[in-house]
């Protein structure tokens, strides 16, 4: 997962679905084939088991954490947003240019939160994410 300038997971092309995650439910399925198909005669080591354990466990437990470190991320880029709300700007637009306003209004989505920025001519730039922000003013 990339992150912008300002801390925002980056949308990634690549989107992993549910069908393609190995879940604790799917792993027993295959411990206990596993099991039920060894050959009597030449056991599998309980060691290699319990190695096998820990090692889904501790993939578990990692993902888990980026789970965890993901949402973490989106609230603390909601948090920068709100304290932004009121506040003077300055934001490079899609062409390079740069605008100067003020923040009037926050869209959070499930990208993270988008700014709206109310120029002094009265026009209102939206979908403003907060890697396009160049400058604060107080």
């Amino acid at each position: 997962m990339a992150i912008d300038a300002i801390g925002m997971p980056v949308p990634t092309a690549t989107v992993q679905s549910a069908q393609t995650q190995l879940n604790q439910s799917d792993f027993i399925k295959l411990f206990l084939t596993e099991l039920t198909y060894q050959d009597p005669l030449e056991p599998v080591n309980n060691r290699e088991f319990l190695a096998q354990l820990a090692q889904f466990a501790n993939l578990e437990q990692t993902r888990i954490t980026n789970d965890n470190t993901s949402n973490l991320v989106t609230m603390n880029a909601t948090a920068q947003s709100l304290g932004l709300l009121g506040h003077q700007v300055q934001i490079s637009d899609v062409s390079g240019n740069a605008i100067v306003g003020t923040v009037s209004a926050i869209t959070v989505t499930s990208n993270g939160p988008l700014l709206s920025i109310k120029a002094a001519d009265n026009s209102v730039t939206t979908d403003v994410k907060l890697s396009q922000i160049t400058l604060i003013r107080p």
